[in-house]
């Protein structure tokens, strides 16, 4: 079976033209009309990479990304009619791994999608362990620990921690990380810098409002404190 890719948007026009731009190059589509159904589906056969629409009926875009996140790291695109901060953020907290705005064109969407199917492959680094201060980081496995504790990231959440952790101290310019992390250039948003340095610190920091490893340099991004 190839790369399979759910889509899961009400609009049937907007649903079938996804399709065929999908199935054009290459990947097996599944669709779904609403939260509930998505559900279901992804239950019953998980994805590679998951499509949501916002605006559903009945279960909204939000809550379904939040239910599969809660059972998988699987790439996660929100698609919004509208690129106001407050939908781009919220989808972003609620676990996405990326955001579209309608009209996109196919070009754009495949572009989307490829960089996510590359990021879902094992991070390659040169070292097997990296540790900074109580956090421990197994790259060909993954796996982060605290203190022995194993923390849960996002693939692109350890991504992000691999990447700054990679030179300890080296401050990383959002424009370099999402080029890094995101494999994007010229239609790259800061915000999705933003928001996964945000969720990282959740995770990895003991208190996230006041950060000792993940650290905001003010107008030139961030760094691992070594």
């Amino acid at each position: 079976m190839g790369t399979r890719i759910l889509t899961v948007e009400d609009d049937e026009r907007i649903r079938t033209a996804v399709r065929m731009a999908l199935e054009d190059e290459g990947w097996v589509v599944e669709e779904a009309d609403t939260g509930e159904e998505a559900l279901q589906a992804f239950t019953r056969q998980p994805s590679d990479v998951v499509l949501i629409d916002i605006m559903l009926p009945g279960i909204d875009g939000f809550d379904v990304c939040r239910s599969i996140r809660r059972v998988s790291d699987v790439p996660i695109v929100m698609v919004t009619a509208r690129a106001d901060t407050h939908d781009v953020v919220a989808g972003l907290e609620a676990g996405a791994d990326d955001y579209l705005t309608k009209p996109f064109a196919p070009k754009e969407l495949s572009a989307r999608i490829r960089a996510l199917l590359r990021r879902a492959r094992p991070t390659e680094v040169g070292v097997t362990h990296l540790r900074v201060g109580d956090l421990e980081i197994i790259p060909d496995e993954g796996v982060v620990l605290r203190e022995g504790v194993e923390l849960h990231l996002t693939k692109t959440e350890f991504r992000l921690l691999v990447e700054l952790a990679s030179s300890p101290g080296r401050i990383f310019s959002r424009e370099s990380l999402l080029e890094k992390i995101w494999s994007y250039d010229y239609f790259g948003d800061g915000r999705l810098v933003d928001v996964h340095v945000r969720r990282l610190r959740m995770k990895v920091e003991r208190d996230p409002a006041n950060p000792r490893h993940v650290i905001t340099v003010r107008g030139l991004g961030y760094k691992l404190q070594p």
